[in-house]
């Protein structure tokens, strides 16, 4: 069983602020799937799901390739990041380094390979596909990490449980079940917050027509930066 990062490898806060730049990292990455080259998502596999479904049926005029594609390049990301990440952790080398590294890097090839590339205006194309491809395989990779990270209420690649967590735990839900704490608080509003913000700056990039490969080098570099962040704290060990 995979364990936590221990809370001596970094500060709580410290920690819920890279979470929080890599939220707003994917709010610029599913403003380029959906925007620039879907609609697609490539770390919000419930709505691929839903669109594999819609244009199987023929309905909403939705691509069945782009869904399709996705999910596919999210399975292996997924996969070798588990394989990746437990491997590193069982020889006690920093996986979340290295894991957020190779994300970045990942985002930051398929910003190469969308160089040139326009929005999509009907069925996508090769060039198309292999963006969506390279960008869900590199969230493939993330959840697994954000998983395993396993910090409540942050996991950096949607936010409906911590939106949920938040009304739920504020004064209007009142919910006991739902701490109320400084903590819990910021870290939901954290949440929703930097996927909010990562979804206008990145549709700020779409209207104002710059190119998609410099929305996901912006992507790609946020991760860069949060490992490198992340280098000075304490060495990553299991309990």
């Amino acid at each position: 069983m995979a364990h936590p990062l221990p809370t001596r490898a970094a500060p709580a806060g410290t920690l819920t602020r890279l979470l929080a730049a890599l939220t707003f990292a994917t709010g610029l990455v599913e403003a380029a799937a959906l925007l620039g080259l879907g609609p697609v998502f490539t770390a919000m596999q419930t709505g691929n799901l839903l669109f594999l479904g819609f244009g199987l049926m023929g309905q909403g005029g939705l691509s069945v390739s782009a869904p399709a594609v996705s999910l596919g390049a999210f399975v292996l990301g997924a996969v070798a990041g588990a394989r990746l990440e437990g491997r590193l952790e069982a020889h006690r080398h920093r996986w979340f380094v290295l894991a957020v590294t190779a994300e970045g890097l990942l985002v930051a090839a398929a910003g190469g390979v969308a160089w040139g590339v326009q929005p999509l205006s009907s069925a996508p194309t090769g060039r198309h596909l292999a963006v969506i491809a390279t960008l869900a395989c590199a969230m493939g990779l993330r959840n697994v990490t954000a998983m395993r990270v396993a910090v409540p209420d942050m996991p950096t690649t949607l936010v409906t449980r911590a939106m949920t967590a938040f009304l739920a735990g504020s004064l209007l839900g009142r919910d006991p079940a739902f701490g109320r704490g400084p903590g819990a608080t910021q870290r939901r509003a954290a949440s929703v917050g930097a996927m909010f913000a990562g979804g206008v700056v990145g549709a700020a990039f779409i209207r104002w027509d710059w190119p998609l490969s410099a929305l996901l080098w912006s992507a790609g570099g946020i991760s860069l930066l949060v490992a490198a962040a992340f280098v000075p704290q304490a060495r990553l060990r299991s309990r």
